[in-house]
């Protein structure tokens, strides 16, 4: 199951609670600034997310979650 990991950049804070709790280290702190001069996450590694919701559950301000992406088999 492949999942799919989603940021809104100008609501986080730069926290980090995000980075610190996912398991795979799919998230890192960005070098870029938001509008409100915070360092948000990004996405280095989304091959390794495992889909398991902690870094949205974690996030005090709703800026990361997770979706599953349907993988269509194509029988050629």
């Amino acid at each position: 199951m492949k999942a799919e990991v989603h940021i809104v950049k100008e609501r986080c804070k730069g926290c980090g609670i995000c980075i610190e709790i996912c398991q795979a280290s799919v998230l890192e702190i960005s070098e870029e600034l938001n509008t409100n001069g915070y360092h948000p996450p990004v996405v280095k590694n989304p091959e390794a997310c495992i889909n398991c919701g902690m870094c949205e559950m974690f996030c005090p301000d709703f800026a990361i979650w997770v979706t599953v992406v349907k993988e269509t088999n194509v029988n050629v």
